[in-house]
């Protein structure tokens, strides 16, 4: 009992299930796989859960107060992750394979996106490095996906400014904004 005074504090299981939750959620809306022409997959809703838990990781990392927070996300997504491999039937064996997989993938795509928005959100053509980004990681290269990239493109700079715009305890009691995906225009702004 006395020795919970002297750790540092962990932020709780609940409040990281909460967010993790709600990332969930969100990529699960069905406006992006009806409007905004993402696969409804197994790849494609991984890709969307990949999307919201970039964006939500790079905020609560930006601040050293919701930085253990952050990690709890992304140690339930990794734990979620190797469970739905589980249920899909992967065997034993390659669960390590498919989780270094995705989490290349994770790696990989958020980067990208990371790297493309402060460019996106400047006024004129910036965005096109983060259109590029998800016609390639969120639609394959399709052609569906060169009209649809740059309405989820609006959607993804309108989610940063929404978690920017959040205060540092709204997030760490476990609340979490995002905008209304059917409300975005189809280019962004």
């Amino acid at each position: 009992m006395i020795f919970s005074l002297f750790r540092r504090s962990q932020p709780k299981q609940d409040t990281i299930s909460v967010l993790y939750g709600m990332i969930v959620a969100q990529a699960r809306l069905p406006v992006f796989y009806r409007d905004y022409a993402v696969a409804d997959t197994v790849n494609g809703r991984f890709d969307l859960i990949v999307l919201h838990l970039a964006l939500v990781m790079d905020r609560l990392m930006a601040d050293p107060a919701t930085q253990s927070l952050g990690q709890g996300v992304f140690d339930l997504f990794c734990r979620d992750m190797d469970d739905n491999l589980r249920e899909m039937g992967i065997s034993d064996l390659k669960v390590p394979k498919e989780m270094r997989r995705m989490g290349e993938a994770f790696y990989g795509r958020s980067q990208a996106y990371l790297n493309a928005i402060p460019a996106a959100l400047e006024p004129g053509d910036g965005a096109r490095a983060l259109i590029e980004a998800l016609t390639r990681n969120i639609y394959g290269g399709a052609p569906s996906g060169h009209a649809a990239a740059p309405r989820l493109a609006a959607y993804m700079l309108e989610a940063v400014r929404e978690l920017k715009a959040q205060e540092t305890a709204s997030l760490a009691a476990g609340t979490l904004r995002f905008p209304d995906p059917s409300a975005i225009s189809s280019a962004p702004v």
